[in-house]
């Protein structure tokens, strides 16, 4: 392209500023060749006019498209250059805060001066094992490179860490040693990495300081190396020093700290152990007072100490050194407070001694006090001849004594370092390693001295190994790439290098002049300008004599040459360090001994660390100094440096630049003048030129034609070839062939020539845009005239329409006014008419009543005349009757009474007779009950006879009395006038009529009152019921809000509950989880332990081992348990309170036992109130009765005596009955055991039968007893009650001459005796009733008192809140249903306990039947054996298969082996599903019938073994893994399901239940197998997850599902591993849905539970969602719309799948939810606060760091979307700063849920199992 072309109308440039280095403006006008100068726009709208340098030509720099702007590679730049560059950092680092950029090869690193959330965990997790160029930029992205690329290529490697001070350098070195000891922790338990952490604190503090750039800045260098072995596991470390900063321990400038060490001692010098340093605060100490300020802000230094001390500690420094170095430290402090006093000459000086500050300071160290104090005053001059003492002056003794501390601290240092190696050694042989060296970068100040000076040496050694580097990396691209390359000029430092350290060079002549006895700075000074002065990197400065420049690669640096000298001779009088040597403390002696070397970073990697590998220089080694100049310091770091580079050389490097953004340390502020020197000082401009001078742009063929498609023709779309097609595309568009170059894989192209095709592509975007909306618009104006249209014939229609119905309502009207005038006058004339009707219908009614009432009147006086006539003429006739019916009764009796005697002597002399009475005696007692019946009942009638006889007599005399008094009347009154008496009644009838009308119309008018009362009540009524209804509907509406805020809450504490029991049962099973780890790591240290024991002779293992100690980890079966809460109670009281563990079951048992005793005081006690109560009533009724009651009494306590001595003599036969057995049962063992004869045996059975015989006997004694007791008892009671009882019945009506005594008395007796009989079995019924109804009583009675307790309870809770109200709700259930539950387990216990004593009993009578028969049989064979004369044959009968195996217990090896070690699930298909577990099932099951525990133990522990030894070798294998999950399930369910338990017996068929188990208890077995089917549950997820985890990011976020929707963008020098030709490695969504088919095929067809199955689908999902979403979250390239639509797409797809499957129940949907919100994020409009409310409402379950951090990362793929303002993501952060979300910005993808395994009962029956061939299962028996 030409000049004119590029820098046209619009196109933006760069042009210097003062103040922003660069300042962005727009050519207004075209720029034409030869014009001397350009007209711009600056951004602020201001027109300025840029000059131009003819000669030159130099136009300003093009500014790149806003599309390429913020991207994670500045290569990926179009134009590569300084303002480009600065502007991109910019942009990144305020705009996206982004701190981490990658330019090339190179990561720079800006510090934030803020703390960020990106260094977790789970950000480690993230970029393990990913390829750099797909995340986004991080420490954590260069830190996995190196340590794949060593795993990878067997080459060690380094990272360089470089920067000033301030810039994050340590920060960054520090996160990359964490990412190593997390990724590469240790295999051992040696815990290295928790050891090369831990050296951190202790670096920081006695090589770290605050400065005027830097809290906490490190004043030296440092190289750690973390050595690798094979299986690329952290073994070892080892720490390489450089310079360290000694002056500041003596000086500090202002507003800076010594080390932090000396504070934090100060800060923690009240502690006890303390005391004897003598110190007090920084204050109070010269060396640590000279900056001023002694605290840094936000840093504790009292925290730190102690932080250092653990990390000591962690070292394995012990407490006695901590305590000596601590005191040599101390011993710096006072030696710098030592108040040295000058005498008069001045050119001496002295000590005081009682100097407090020396004396603490010789104390300290253990050093003579007078020799000290003479030596640091005096110095020795040794001489050829003599030896002199010489005197100092004040400032020679004040330098000597800086000088020695700065010498102690050096040296103390140097033993630290020394030691923190030998903690990070390792006997183990290292297989490589990786260094990271965090070392000072360039440097330029004010006043520049030796420091400096060396500082800026290393840096520019270290700048040409970064050059040599990348252009190598350079030239391997272009051979690779096969492209031809011309020699790139690059800045070559080597002629600055051998200015400083070649023959002569600086560090030469400054050696040699410190050879020089009176050698001086001005002397030195001098040389250099002589020697140097004509080199182009060294300058004199005008203005000094004693200054120097030196031209480093960065910029010019002027030294200041005093101190030069001083520094690196680093001067020590000999005579102070040998006192030192004397000390008393071997610490300190060791310190000065000779054969250590005074600095550690001479030292060797062989001498100070465990490094085994040779480094080899890429470079010549320079020859070896003289011996006289080993002890400067220059020749030190010369050396050291040289060493380091040698090491450099021989691993592969990476770089990390830091950057400082501002100096005053504000967080997110960005300095473009700080900013640009330092990048210029650390190189990455260099790097930026050196790629610009070749072809920086370098595009995949693929990823090009993607990008730029749009740009090619129809014509050029035939070719399927797409590298033709680019090909062609670029010859076409790009004239100049030197602008782009085709390489074997990739397109490379100039600078500027990527700016160039994105204009061409957005040009065609706009001409394509422009169509789009002119289409549009016209389109939108057809709509808009269509709809005004429909507007205005709607308006025309509604208007006639209106006109038309206001004529009908006129119309209307009028009508209706003439219909009302008729109706008015109708009524009128109506009203009139019965006016008139009512007046004459009164007149007529008033007549016709006077009528009716004189005839009514007439009618009623002929009546009553009538009446009294038919009451006279009744009464006679009554009377008449009466005397003829008394007659012939008195008749009837006489008669009737005649025949009765007749009859009755006939009775008496045929029951004489003796036949009759025998005959009457078979049914005498049930005839005389009839008779005594038959007599009561006619006496009753005879009663009743008689009452009525009087009552009718009575009433006859009365009504005859009555009958004669009207008679008389009557007769009076027929002889008076009847009219008067007629008259007087119709007087009285009159004034009853009107009183009654009277009363009526009273009664009406109270009726009328009433019913006004009653409407005006209704009415109100009405209107407080409408009232009520109103608050009804009100209480309604707040009752329905109150509920819904109830139901929330409940909702949510619901959620809540089940919330915390997923993460019991979460923390559960990685409980079991980590057990299961334990244990592989236990079996690892097994194997290696038998591995090393392996060596040759003979070991013997110990006699009493047993085979089963591998598996004493399981249960055995519990044959016996504590049955009752007494055997608890004795136990706890054996144990001891203190010892007995306070188990809960047995706390609530004592609970439960303490309110059942309880409730038995209190029934006892009522029972007792009754008992008295009846005793008292008894006692009173008791009191008149007769004495004879008292003989009853004393013979009946005397029979019941004898009979309770009866009864304990019963007690003790059946003792002795026991007794008895007993002993025939032991004897019986004795002789089966001893094989002794039968005859004892049949001799004791003998005896037993007759202690039976004589039992009985006793029995029916007992009961004759009994008989003859009641029976004398009867005719007791009899004889006393015959006198009152004849008595009593001869008073009988009717009968006292005519029936026999003697024969009443007989009957008497009899139907007495029955009474008696009827009489006791009632009272027992009776005292049955009561109890009952005594118990009922009491049970009412306490569900009374429960009842009044719930309802206290529910008033209480009533008070309560809601919450509170639930709680106590779900407390009071869950103490309930303890109750019940340990009512139910104490009444199984028993049953249990029962059940297993009569087990045994029955087990030991077997067993004696089975030998005594066996033996009986064999006597009896014996003695017939030889009256047997042909053989018998025997048929078994064939039985029913049981559903049972037997095996011999030497076949449980060979069962295992076949069912489980090497059973491949191939074998079982088309079998039943889980047939290994039926048939284990069906052993077990056999070995619980047999009763055999130990076989029962054997096999399920054979079994367990097996499975964990089949699933640790085939711990990858998918299908093996589901295999046995589900048959460890469903022997699982099995073991449940046969179990006996009530509970999971509710499906079996009545066969199933055959099939239960009878004999033991597996409830510890099955606890073993459900952690078992966790463990297998987490190993299949981890199989699983392993095979996804690398197809989630291709197939989610980077395949094209959606074909054409995305457009690629530059990705610079780190290409993503997606970019391959045509996506070699990548993978689509079809290639996960078709993985997840193939498991979910497998456990379908292996029979897998569907509840497993859902929730492996959910963990697997969620898997997905983490992957891609942290992904999302730290991939810039990823955040676009496109993507947005991409991942819709994939969910749909993911959706689709599982309701295909019928997954859609499992929540795996739920799980994706952050995933789906994140994509509708992209998607969403990012403008105004309206979207910012949206967005806030709908990413609900993103935080708002994930929420802020995809808007950040929100790239445009093109310029015609806009890229989210700062301001709108301040708005999110504001409208979300209620929210408590996590501080995590990823989520833990290695989260799993807690699994359930549901019952699952099995319809099998085990008789319906058949076993195939394939099995090699011959030995098992079917039972």
């Amino acid at each position: 392209m030409s000049v004119s072309e590029l820098y046209s109308q619009y196109t933006r440039v760069w042009i210097p500023d003062l103040d922003e280095v660069w300042r962005s403006a727009e050519l207004t006008k075209d720029y034409k060749e030869g014009e001397k100068s350009l007209q711009l726009r600056l951004e602020d709208e201001t027109i300025r006019e840029y000059p131009i340098d003819v000669q030159s030509n130099q136009l300003p720099f093009l500014r790149n498209p806003d599309i390429l702007v913020g991207e994670n590679d500045l290569t990926a730049l179009s134009y590569l250059h300084e303002p480009a560059v600065l502007h991109n950092l910019k942009v990144r680092f305020l705009e996206s805060n982004h701190i981490y950029t990658y330019c090339g090869i190179v990561l720079v690193a800006i510090n934030p001066y803020e703390q960020l959330p990106i260094y977790g965990q789970d950000v480690i997790y993230a970029y393990s094992g990913q390829n750099m160029g797909d995340m986004d930029p991080h420490i954590f992205a260069v830190a996995d490179e190196a340590y794949k690329q060593m795993a990878r290529d067997e080459k060690n490697q380094s990272i360089i860490v470089s920067g000033e001070s301030g810039a994050g350098k340590t920060v960054s070195a520090k996160y990359a040693i964490r990412y190593f000891a997390t990724v590469g922790g240790s295999a051992s338990d040696t815990n290295i990495e928790e050891k090369v952490l831990a050296s951190s604190p202790i670096m920081e503090a006695i090589g770290n300081a605050k400065t005027t750039r830097n809290d906490n800045s490190s004043r030296f260098g440092k190289y750690i190396q973390i050595g690798f072995d094979k299986s690329h596991h952290i073994i070892g470390a080892n720490v390489r020093t450089y310079l360290l900063e000694k002056s500041r321990v003596a000086f500090q400038a202002e507003d800076e700290r010594n080390y932090h060490i000396f504070y934090q001692l100060c800060a923690a010098a009240s502690l006890p152990e303390f005391k004897e340093l003598s110190l007090t605060c920084a204050e109070d100490f010269f060396y640590t007072s000279q900056g001023g300020d002694t605290s840094i802000e936000g840093m504790d230094d009292a925290k730190d100490f102690e932080k250092t001390r653990q990390a000591f500690t962690l070292l394995g420094v012990r407490e006695s050194h901590q305590i000596s170095i601590f005191k040599i430290i101390a011993s710096i402090l006072h030696l710098g407070n030592v108040e040295i006093q000058a005498e008069r000459d001045g050119d001496s000086c002295g000590i005081s001694p009682q100097d407090e500050h020396l004396n603490n300071f010789c104390r300290l160290l253990g050093v003579e006090h007078s020799q000290m104090e003479h030596w640091l005053c005096h110095r020795k001059l040794v001489t050829t001849s003599e030896t002199y003492v010489k005197t100092m002056s004040l400032q020679q003794v004040i330098n000597a004594r800086n000088a020695l501390a700065k010498h102690i601290y050096a040296q103390l240092f140097g033993w630290i370092v020394e030691h923190i190696n030998k903690a990070l050694h390792t006997s183990l042989k290292q297989h490589s390693f990786i260094g990271v060296l965090d070392i000072y970068g360039f440097e330029t100040f004010e006043v520049n001295s030796f420091e400096q000076f060396c500082i800026n040496y290393a840096n520019e050694k270290l700048q040409q190994q970064f050059n040599s580097h990348v252009f190598k990396l350079e030239q391997e691209e272009y051979m690779k790439e096969q492209i031809p390359w011309t020699l790139i000029d690059f800045y070559d430092n080597q002629p600055c290098i051998d200015l400083i350290e070649a023959k002569l060079g600086i560090l030469d002549l400054l050696d040699e002049e410190c050879k020089v006895p009176k050698g001086t700075d001005q002397n030195w000074a001098q040389k250099l300008y002589d020697r140097h002065s004509g080199s182009q990197h060294f300058q004199k400065p005008r203005m000094s004599n004693t200054a120097f420049i030196v031209v480093h690669f960065a910029d010019k640096v002027e030294y200041l040459s005093d101190g030069f000298l001083e520094k690196n001779r680093d001067t020590v009088y000999e005579e102070q360090i040998n006192i030192l040597k004397a000390s008393k403390f071997p610490l300190v002696a060791d310190l000065f001994h000779d054969d250590r070397d005074p600095v550690p970073a001479t030292t060797t990697p062989g001498k100070g660390s465990s490094s085994k590998i040779h480094v080899r220089s890429a470079r010549p080694l320079l020859k070896a100094p003289n011996k006289e100049h080993k002890k400067t310091v220059g020749h030190q770091f010369r050396t050291s440096l040289h060493l380091l580079m040698e090491t450099l050389n021989a691993t592969t490097p990476h770089y990390v630049r830091c950057i400082k953004p501002n100096d005053e340390k504000l967080p997110f502020h960005f300095d473009p003048k700080r900013a640009v020197q330092q990048l210029r000082a650390c190189g990455v401009l260099e790097t930026i030129r050196i790629s610009a001078a070749g072809y920086p742009s370098r595009w995949a063929y693929h990823d090009f034609f993607h990008r730029y498609r749009v740009l090619v023709k129809k014509s050029e779309l035939a070719n399927t070839d797409k590298k033709a097609i680019c090909k062609s595309v670029l010859e076409r568009l790009i004239k100049d062939p030197d602008k782009f170059q085709f390489g074997r894989t990739k397109i490379f192209f100039r600078a500027g020539q990527v700016a160039y095709l994105e204009k061409l592509r957005a040009d065609k975007f706009r001409a394509a845009t422009i169509m789009i909306q002119k289409t549009v618009r016209g389109w939108l104006q057809k709509v808009k005239y269509r709809r005004l249209k429909r507007a205005t014939l709607t308006l025309q229609r509604c208007c006639r329409g209106h006109l038309a119905r206001r004529l009908a309502e006129h119309l209307r009207r009028t009508r209706a006014a003439v219909v009302l005038q008729k109706q008015y006058r109708m009524q009128r004339a109506r009203l009139a008419y019965q006016r008139v009707r009512r007046a004459v219908l009164i007149i007529q009614a008033f007549a016709r009543g006077l009528f009716v009432r004189r005839i009514y009147q007439q009618v009623l006086a002929e009546h009553k005349a009538t009446i009294i006539q038919k009451h006279v003429r009744g009464c006679l006739a009554r009377r008449h009757f009466q005397q003829l019916r008394g007659a012939a009764i008195v008749i009837q009796c006489a008669f009737r009474m005649f025949k009765a005697k007749q009859e009755l002597k006939a009775l008496k002399i045929e029951a004489r007779s003796a036949e009759h009475l025998k005959r009457l005696n078979v049914g005498m007692e049930n005839k005389v009950v009839q008779l005594q019946r038959k007599i009561d009942d006619q006496n009753k009638e005879f009663k009743t006879l008689s009452e009525q006889l009087s009552t009718v007599t009575n009433a006859y005399a009365m009504e005859v009395e009555k009958l004669k008094e009207e008679l008389a009347h009557c007769q009076q009154s027929q002889d008076g006038g009847s009219s008067p008496r007629l008259q007087e009644e119709v007087e009285s009838l009159q004034t009853e009529l009107q009183r009654a009308h009277s009363e009526r119309k009273v009664l009406e008018d109270a009726h009328a009152r009433e019913t006004d009362e009653l409407r005006k009540r209704v009415a109100d009524l009405e209107q407080e019921n409408a009232l009520l209804k109103d608050e009804k509907e009100q209480l309604n509406n707040q009752i329905l809000c109150q509920s819904k805020g109830d139901f929330a809450q409940s909702s949510a504490k619901e959620d809540q509950r089940a919330q915390e029991l997923e993460e019991e049962r979460s923390r559960y099973q990685n409980l079991v989880k980590e057990y299961s780890r334990l244990e592989q790591r236990y079996d690892n240290l097994r194997d290696e332990l038998t591995i090393i024991k392996q060596t040759p002779g003979h070991r013997r293992n110990p006699s009493n081992q047993s085979s089963l100690e591998s598996d004493s980890n399981y249960p055995s079966i519990s044959t016996s348990e504590v049955g009752d809460t007494e055997d608890a109670l004795q136990q706890v009281e054996e144990i001891g309170l203190e010892k007995a563990a306070m188990d809960m079951t047995v706390f609530l048992k004592l609970q439960k036992r303490v309110r059942e005793l309880e409730q038995e005081r209190k029934k006892l006690q009522v029972q007792l109130e009754k008992r008295e109560q009846q005793d008292s009533k008894k006692a009173q009724e008791e009191q008149p009765k007769n004495d004879l009651d008292l003989d009853q009494d004393a013979d009946l306590a005397y029979n019941s005596l004898k009979r309770q001595e009866l009864e304990s003599e019963n007690k003790k036969l059946k003792n002795d009955l026991n007794e008895l057995r007993k002993a025939v049962a032991d004897q019986a063992a004795e002789s089966s055991s001893t094989h002794g004869s039968p005859d004892s045996y049949s001799l004791l059975l003998n005896q037993l039968k007759l202690a039976n015989e004589e039992l009985e006997v006793r029995k029916e004694e007992v009961l004759i007893l009994r008989t003859q007791i009641v029976s004398a008892d009867q005719r007791r009671l009899a004889g006393k009650s015959t006198e009152p009882n004849i008595n009593a019945r001869t008073s009988w009506p009717n009968s006292e001459k005519h029936v026999d005594q003697e024969d009443a008395i007989e009957a008497y007796h009899g139907v007495c005796q029955t009474n008696r009989l009827l009489e006791a079995q009632l009272q027992a019924q009776s005292r049955e009733h009561e109890e009952e109804v005594e118990g009922l009583k009491a049970q009412v009675e306490t569900l009374k008192e429960e009842l009044e307790k719930q309802q206290q309870t529910f008033c209480q809770t009533l008070l309560l809140s809601p919450e509170a109200q639930v709680e106590f709700g779900v407390q009071q259930e869950i103490s309930r249903l303890t109750n019940e539950n340990l009512d139910l387990k104490e009444l199984v216990e028993k049953l249990e306990k029962n059940e297993r004593k009569l087990k045994k009993q029955l087990k030991i009578y077997m067993k004696k039947v089975q030998d005594l028969e066996a033996a009986q049989a064999l006597a009896q064979s014996e003695k017939k054996r030889h009256e047997l004369n042909r053989q018998v044959t025997v048929q078994r009968k064939e039985k029913d298969f049981q559903g049972m195996l037997e095996y011999h217990k030497e076949d449980e090896a060979l069962l295992i082996r076949n069912l489980v070690t090497d059973l491949k699930p191939q074998m079982l298909a088309g079998t039943v599903p889980c047939l290994p577990a039926y048939i284990l099932y069906m052993c077990i099951r056999h070995a619980d019938y047999i009763n055999n525990d130990l076989k029962v133990h054997s096999l399920l522990t054979s079994t367990i073994n097996g499975i964990k030894k089949v699933l640790k070798k085939h711990n990858d294998d998918f299908e093996m893994t589901s295999f046995w999950l589900s048959n460890t399930c469903r022997l699982l369910h099995c073991l449940k399901q046969y179990s006996g338990d009530e509970g999971f017996m509710t499906q079996n068929t009545a066969k199933q239940n055959e099939h239960c188990l009878k004999n033991f208890d597996l409830t510890e077995y099955r606890q073993v197998l459900s952690d078992l089917s966790i463990q297998i549950y987490q190993q299949l997820i981890k199989i699983s997850e392993g095979t996804l985890q690398p197809m989630i990011v291709s197939a989610m976020l980077e395949n094209e599902s959606i074909q054409g929707l995305s457009g690629m963008k530059p990705t610079g020098y780190r290409k993503r591993s997606s970019s391959m030709v045509d996506g070699d490695n990548s993978y689509c969504l079809e290639a996960v849905i078709r993985q997840m088919n193939s498991f979910h095929t497998v456990m379908c067809d292996q029979g897998l539970d569907p509840e497993i199955i859902l929730q492996v689908f959910k963990q697997l999902f969620y898997m997905i969602n983490a992957v891609t979403l942290n992904n999302l979250l730290l991939r810039k390239d990823v955040c676009s719309w496109s993507t947005g639509m991409q991942l819709r797409y994939n969910i749909s797809q993911l959706e689709e799948w599982l309701r295909g499957r019928n997954l859609h129940q499992s929540g795996a949907v739920q799980t994706m939810e952050p995933l789906i919100q994140a994509a509708q994020l992209l998607q969403l409009k990012k403008k105004t606060p309206e979207d910012a409310e949206a967005i806030c409402s709908l990413c609900t379950a993103l935080s708002t760091q994930q929420i802020v951090k995809i808007l950040n990362l929100y790239t445009p793929l093109n310029e015609f979307e806009e890229r989210v303002t700062v301001a709108f993501i301040r708005t999110i952060q504001a409208q979300l700063q209620e929210r408590n979300d996590p501080q995590q910005l990823l989520l833990d993808f290695k989260h799993m849920f807690p699994v359930l395994f549901p019952f699952n009962p099995s319809s099998l029956t085990m008789d319906s199992i058949h076993i195939p061939a394939c099995l090699s299962l011959e030995f098992l028996n079917e039972v």
